[in-house]
């Protein structure tokens, strides 16, 4: 099987913060870094890809948590992720990103989500705004991977696709 591509945001691990601002449903941070990295592991393989959209945890839990997750992890950096990129690389991303990046050409790769309309060749997947009302899951022009909003599993790219497009 050839590699698959995902994405996830604001995992935010051993954040206990995070669990009770954001009402995760989980009874303390060890059962929401279990539930996290077991739903991961679950569509993840060893050869796929993971963008993780920002906010990936506390400091200094990345090293420890990355070693139990499956595929080449790669981190664009968000509000939380604020340690110099060699030390996400040394923790164990793939590769590590500070500002937005643009994928396969079409879709803007950032934490916060960004101003993209119909009259442009682009569109955003991004995290940030958790739950957020504000904002909806997608549209024709954007996909929102906040883990709260993808049942804290990462998406594969394939199923942002058949989204996005129905919605156009």
């Amino acid at each position: 099987m050839s590699e698959q591509i995902y994405f996830i945001a604001d995992t935010h691990f051993g954040d206990e913060r995070i669990r009770r601002y954001e009402n995760r449903p989980f009874s303390d941070i060890e059962e929401m870094d279990a539930a996290l990295i077991d739903r991961w592991n679950a569509v993840v393989g060893k050869d796929d890809s993971v963008y993780v959209l920002g906010d990936f945890g506390a400091s200094g839990c990345e090293s420890c948590v990355l070693k139990k997750l499956n595929g080449k992890i790669r981190l664009i950096k968000g509000n939380h992720d604020t340690r110099e990129n060699g030390y996400y690389r040394s923790a164990g991303f793939y590769e590590v990103y500070d500002l937005p990046v643009v994928f396969n050409g079409f879709w803007i790769l950032s934490h916060e989500p960004l101003y993209v309309n119909r009259n442009m060749p682009y569109a955003n997947i991004f995290g940030h705004v958790h739950g957020s009302p504000m904002f909806c899951d997608y549209s024709g022009q954007h996909y929102c991977v906040s883990v709260e909003r993808i049942d804290y599993t990462p998406v594969s790219m394939e199923e942002i696709v058949k989204k996005v497009k129905a919605d156009a």
